[in-house]
């Protein structure tokens, strides 16, 4: 088995990487290549894209990043901004190199620790991050279907939006998004990624990145979400709400009319992201029907005592929350991606 790094250069490369992707069964959205420009361009972190081979032919895939901050820490991440990551591969020997040469990398590189965002565990040896779980669920053929298949107090919320007539918008640019995802995070005291970032996954992903936006019968900005297509899945990813849209329901529309879409395109399976354990999007996902599934993050420690949170939860960070959502959301807007881009 041989490992190589993914050029970021290399087009026929990436060709058979993605290739290889699209066919894996253990990988995700988040394992194409074009995610190496995406880290290098928009957040200057610079990325590792292992490739396992043999014969010829890809065995396995680990894309990485390392993400190197005074204020959160040094690792080696696969991958970073991704809920899913890790090894993707077709047999053991080839996730057993890849991370024989992870490991090789991470000490060479001088990490504090090496971080595989896995959905299915691998070492029951690693300390794992439990704070995360994902929701997956079948998207029936029938379009009525998925609306009888809602819980009947959350099936209500969507019947408001629609008697409300709000109105959905498969939108050409991050514009109106990024505006209400701005406006949302930083009501939430986090920094927003740059918009850039947006226009970017748009531009790279094509047809496979969308952005939905709801209004308001006067056109009023209501709700937006951007989403990634993978094989047969939808991902709602990146959302953002104005203050009134629960009041109208628009939050509730707003999923509803991606699964409807999605159902008329052929999409067999809904995946609402992860969140965190005992959290208001972790109620909300659950109300739809959806039932928590775990995520493994596993990490391996070289330099630091315990597995890193760098998450809202964690109390340290509650003055800065505090502080931030009284900063001016257009200092915020301007500040949020020097912080953010050292999150991952």
């Amino acid at each position: 088995m041989i490992i190589k790094q993914l050029a970021p250069s290399d087009e026929g490369n990436a060709r058979r990487w993605d290739e290889f992707v699209f066919a894996c069964p253990e990988a995700s959205f988040f394992h194409r290549s074009a995610w190496q420009g995406i880290l290098r361009d928009v957040f200057r972190h610079p990325t590792y894209f292992l490739y396992a081979e043999q014969a010829g032919e890809i065995q396995g895939v680990l894309p990485m990043a390392h993400v190197k901050s005074l204020l959160f820490g040094n690792a080696l991440i696969a991958m970073p901004f991704a809920v899913y990551g890790g090894i993707a591969a077709n047999n053991q020997d080839a996730a057993q190199a890849l991370e024989d040469e992870a490991q090789r990398l991470a000490k060479t590189l001088d990490v504090e620790h090496l971080e595989f965002r896995n959905v299915a565990p691998r070492h029951s040896d690693w300390p794992t991050q439990d704070l995360y779980v994902t929701f997956r669920k079948e998207i029936l053929p029938d379009v009525e279907a998925n609306m009888l298949a809602i819980p009947r107090k959350q099936r209500a919320m969507v019947r408001k939006g629609i008697k409300n007539d709000l109105v959905s918008t498969v939108d050409r640019n991050a514009d109106r998004f990024f505006k209400l995802f701005a406006d949302n995070v930083h009501r939430h005291g986090t920094p927003a990624m740059p918009k850039r970032y947006f226009d970017t996954l748009l531009k790279v992903f094509g047809n496979d990145c969308e952005v939905l936006t709801v209004t308001a019968p006067d056109g009023q900005l209501l709700s937006s979400v951007l989403s990634f297509y993978f094989r047969d899945e939808v991902l709602p990813y990146y959302a953002g709400d104005d203050e009134s849209a629960r009041h109208l329901a628009a939050n509730d529309f707003k999923y509803w009319e991606l699964m409807r879409r999605s159902c008329e395109r052929g999409i067999k399976l809904f995946d609402y992201g992860r969140s965190k354990t005992g959290t208001g999007p972790y109620a909300f996902k659950k109300n739809w029907g959806f039932e928590p599934q775990p995520l493994h993050y596993e990490y391996c420690l070289y330099k630091r005592d315990g597995i890193p949170q760098n998450n809202p939860n964690n109390a340290k960070y509650k003055l800065f929350i505090e502080a931030w959502r009284r900063m001016p959301i257009g200092l915020a807007n301007w500040l949020g991606p020097h912080i953010v881009r050292n999150l991952g």
